[in-house]
């Protein structure tokens, strides 16, 4: 960041007295300081019957690698529909959002990743240029070695893990190459 999104004044990068010990960018001139917090990533385990739906990414990162479907969650929406929206956009499904599943922080890229699991409504699904191939997977099915993301590799293995507990549990993990 090089200039105020208030005033166009140069920033400078300091520590702020009263704030957490790291350096914030800073206005001199509106005594503006800008922080930058994570991003928030929303998508769902989709579920049908005993399989669990993933696509195929069409687009980096991770281009050719399987996927939950999700992404950047929007301004003016709620992590639900955030989820459910991702969810339409990659495979043309309505996907009923159950509960909040896993929440997995991606330390090194500044993310927050929230999985929810969801129900689609119908089979309806449609490639697209984010999704080059949909499929539905059973457990023993599922391409683990071709998986897109360390935040996806671990929602899928805590709800298949519940599933043969017979448990939905919220599942908390993350990763800090």
């Amino acid at each position: 960041m090089n200039f105020c999104s208030n005033c166009g004044y140069p920033v400078s990068l300091k520590f702020i007295e009263g704030e957490h010990p790291i350096p914030r960018y800073f206005c001199e001139n509106c005594k503006t300081v800008h922080y930058q917090n994570p991003k928030i990533i929303v998508g769902c385990v989709p579920l049908w019957k005993e399989q669990t739906m993933l696509c195929k990414r069409g687009i980096e990162p991770q281009k050719g690698f399987w996927n939950l479907p999700g992404g950047f969650m929007e301004n003016g929406e709620t992590v639900e529909a955030g989820a459910a929206r991702e969810a339409l956009e990659e495979t043309g499904v309505e996907a009923d959002i159950l509960s909040l599943h896993s929440v997995y922080t991606v330390i090194s890229v500044n993310q927050v990743h929230l999985h929810f699991l969801a129900n689609i409504r119908s089979l309806d699904f449609q490639t697209n240029a984010e999704s080059m191939e949909i499929s539905l997977f059973e457990e023993r099915e599922i391409p683990w070695h071709e998986i897109a993301f360390a935040s996806n590799y671990f929602a899928l293995r805590c709800f298949f893990e519940d599933r043969r507990k017979g448990a939905r549990e919220l599942h908390l993990g993350q990763w800090n190459p």
